[in-house]
């Protein structure tokens, strides 16, 4: 698994004191404030990062409002983000594909959560004093993004591209895009350790669904949430050719686009 995109919560351990290390909390501030929450981790809610008014990008916040979130909270262009929840990663995950889509060069998804965190190292409820800082975003060309729109995800329907409904049986029974293979974003966590299944498990996992490093990979879902977890997930596994339906099902629908339905 690549460091650079998921870490363990022992390699967070390790470099927590580190001045260029910067953890991101993204659960809801009471469970920051009440609960507890890794040491010197700064608190930006899955919220305050989500907007439906973005027309360009979906839920994305847009460059400015993401950059000020992270000014408030001290975090610079330079600093090693690491995103966790108490969800197992999948708003951590969300915050990640922000980040990145964004320009920052290094963040990370902390492999588990706030629960994994907690079973082997300390915790605290006191809040650090990060400052503030001059946060400029720079976000990606469209070419260099993996976010996908309309038009492309019905090209790409056209060739030989997997697509990936990562949402639950029911919602796939419901409405899915034509073809889609059905793999719940859960499917690649642990439910005992809370953190991701092996890496040869993982793999073997993808291929029983067909999601293989030679084929192009679009993942879906509803809103674009789930997904970010199983492409933050692919690509530490070095999966290359993967897209992101940003405006995912919902979008889909709305423009009239063919689905299928019932089980497979």
């Amino acid at each position: 698994m690549d460091e650079s995109v998921v870490v363990s919560p022992d390699w967070l351990a390790t470099h927590l004191e580190e001045p260029r290390i910067r953890v991101v909390d993204v659960r809801d501030p009471w469970e920051y404030d009440g609960i507890g929450h890794v040491p010197g981790a700064v608190s930006i809610p899955f919220e305050s990062y989500r907007d439906e008014s973005d027309v360009d990008r979906g839920t994305l916040p847009g460059p400015d409002a993401f950059a000020s979130l992270l000014s408030e909270v001290g975090v610079t262009p330079d600093d090693t983000i690491v995103a966790y929840d108490d969800t197992h990663g999948v708003f951590a995950a969300r915050f990640v594909l922000t980040a990145l889509e964004y320009g920052h060069d290094d963040v990370r998804l902390l492999d588990g959560d706030y629960s994994a965190w907690n079973r082997a190292h300390e915790t605290t409820t006191d809040a650090p004093d990060p400052g503030s800082a001059e946060y400029g975003a720079d976000p990606l060309a469209r070419e260099e993004s993996p976010l996908v729109g309309l038009e492309a995800v019905e090209d790409a329907l056209e060739r030989d591209a997997v697509f990936v409904d990562t949402r639950e049986r029911g919602e796939f029974e419901e409405a899915r895009l034509p073809g889609a293979v059905r793999f719940d974003w859960r499917e690649v966590v642990d439910d005992e350790t809370r953190r991701l299944k092996p890496e040869a498990e993982l793999e073997e996992l993808l291929s029983d669904h067909g999601i293989t490093r030679g084929r192009e990979i679009v993942l879906y879902c509803n809103t674009a949430r789930r997904i970010s977890h199983t492409y933050v997930v692919l690509r530490a596994l070095g999966y290359e050719d993967v897209a992101f339906y940003e405006g995912s099902l919902t979008e889909w629908l709305a423009n009239d686009g063919e689905v299928e339905t019932g089980a497979v």
